[in-house]
């Protein structure tokens, strides 16, 4: 039986996704509906889709047409975000359950949409679709941007891009770029602090591009020296993501200046050859790259470097790709996310096709994830004998033997995306503790908990300056 002014929210793709789930589900409760884990319990069914790339999209319509399938008629089903903000029409016609849409730049306005689809006197499905995004960020509802996962939160400071990448979705499904005010945002994490996060997640689709529109030309080092003075009890701080070409000087010595905000960076640079950058219309000066990585290695001891790359762009040789296997293994990344290009209809990249075939597009993305597990190996090898300040997440046990074991994340791992550390024993969950790494797999690393005062900090490492190759 259906409970009266209930829920079921599923939230799809990034976490920046997650953070306006939460948010709508913040409003939905404000207004008196309760969550419900179980769809046919709910009258309202939302789905907050993701239409990034074409696989995302296949789940987004998978999970629609499940819900579509089970409804009764006292049940209504919202598809919202990515989705339902670019292809609207065509998920009414794909998806004929559907009861409303609604966009990516208005997910504040669920509970008028809610409204509305109970005083509806028509069948057809509601729109919300506004074109305008220059309410977002401003007239947020009055809830706090952020999705807290356990003692971790991710704060969201900004929407859209202003970036002219040829293969990207993302300015026609969110619009530019919309910086949050900063007062928002020191609002939202001295919540978390109060609340007990040890660890914030700050992400935009660009975070180096955070007040560009207001006039600020550093706005996201001005952000992060306000940020570390209004959380001091935030134990870690961690942005993501940064664009090539656009991470200052200043940047890195805010960095290396706050100990809160850890050495970890995530720089998607997308390919390594000049040619296949322009194609792409991303920055192509290697140079820069290569010297601001160097400057990065330098000023922040123990860096994390974590990139992502698209194979298989129109028109990318074995030549170029072979280019882009020689720089990861110059610059020896700690993680690595690999995609296939997906053509995207829409964007700049469309005259250019789709022309490499799907079998050679998986078969550059198996030997780039081959060299990096080897890569990603030996560098978690160097840990073993070290020591890591590690944030206990959850607790389990080991197959074979059955003794205790805890899990949990470090410095050089973000929530979701990258590895885990395994610990013996059952330290408290929440608490961040000097584990000494006993061993190393290629993603993830083993340790007990360290009862030395000998601790090797962030600060203690150190590694050798990157070098150009020739």
């Amino acid at each position: 039986m259906v409970r009266s002014k209930s829920f079921h929210l599923v939230s799809l793709g990034c976490a920046k996704n997650t953070v306006d789930s939460e948010s709508m589900a913040k409003l939905l409760a404000r207004d008196g509906y309760q969550a419900s884990a179980d769809p046919s319990q709910a009258q309202v069914l939302i789905v907050n889709t993701c239409g990034f790339i074409g696989p995302a999209r296949e789940e987004s319509y998978q999970v629609l047409n499940e819900l579509a399938t089970q409804k009764r008629p006292d049940q209504w089903l919202i598809a919202a975000g990515c989705l339902s903000q670019r292809y609207g029409a065509e998920v009414i016609q794909r998806v004929p359950g559907v009861d409303g849409l609604l966009g990516t730049r208005r997910w504040m306005d669920i509970v008028d949409l809610v409204g509305k689809l109970r005083n509806r006197r028509h069948p057809e499905p509601l729109y919300h679709l506004p074109e305008s995004a220059t309410a977002v960020g401003r007239d947020e509802g009055g809830v706090l941007r952020i999705s807290k996962q356990g003692y971790s939160a991710y704060l969201k400071i900004a929407d859209g891009c202003r970036r002219p990448c040829a293969f990207c979705a993302i300015p026609l499904i969110k619009g530019t770029l919309v910086s949050r005010p900063m007062e928002n945002i020191l609002t939202e994490a001295r919540a978390m602090q109060d609340a007990g996060v040890r660890e914030i997640i700050l992400i935009a689709q660009d975070i180096t591009d955070w007040g560009y529109e207001l006039g600020q030309r550093e706005g996201l080092s001005t952000l992060l020296d306000a940020l570390v003075r209004e959380v001091p009890e935030i134990d870690w701080i961690r942005i993501l993501y940064n664009f090539p070409g656009s991470v200052t000087d200043r940047q890195i010595e805010t960095m290396a200046t706050h100990k809160q905000l850890i050495p970890y960076v995530d720089m998607p640079l997308q390919h390594a050859h000049p040619a296949t950058l322009r194609r792409m219309r991303r920055p192509a000066n290697m140079d820069w790259v290569t010297r601001t990585l160097e400057k990065m290695r330098i000023a922040l001891p123990g860096l994390a470097l974590r990139s992502t790359f698209i194979v298989g762009y129109p028109g990318e040789t074995e030549e170029e790709f072979q280019t882009l296997l020689d720089f990861i293994e110059e610059i020896r990344f700690d993680r690595l996310g690999v995609f296939t290009f997906s053509f995207e209809p829409g964007t700049t990249s469309e005259p250019l096709g789709d022309p490499i075939p799907q079998e050679v597009k998986e078969e550059r993305m198996d030997r780039l994830m081959t060299l990096q597990q080897r890569i990603s190996l030996e560098k978690n090898h160097e840990w073993v004998g070290r020591a890591l300040d590690v944030l206990i997440e959850g607790h389990g046990q080991y197959e074979e033997s059955e003794e205790p074991m805890a899990v949990g994340r470090s410095y050089r791992d973000a929530p979701e995306i990258d590895g885990l550390v395994f610990v013996e024993g059952s330290p408290p969950i929440g608490e961040i503790v000097p584990v000494k790494i006993t061993g190393a797999m290629p993603y993830d690393l083993s340790g007990e908990v360290e009862t030395s005062r000998n601790i090797i900090t962030i600060t203690d490492l150190s590694e050798p300056a990157l070098t150009k190759r020739v």
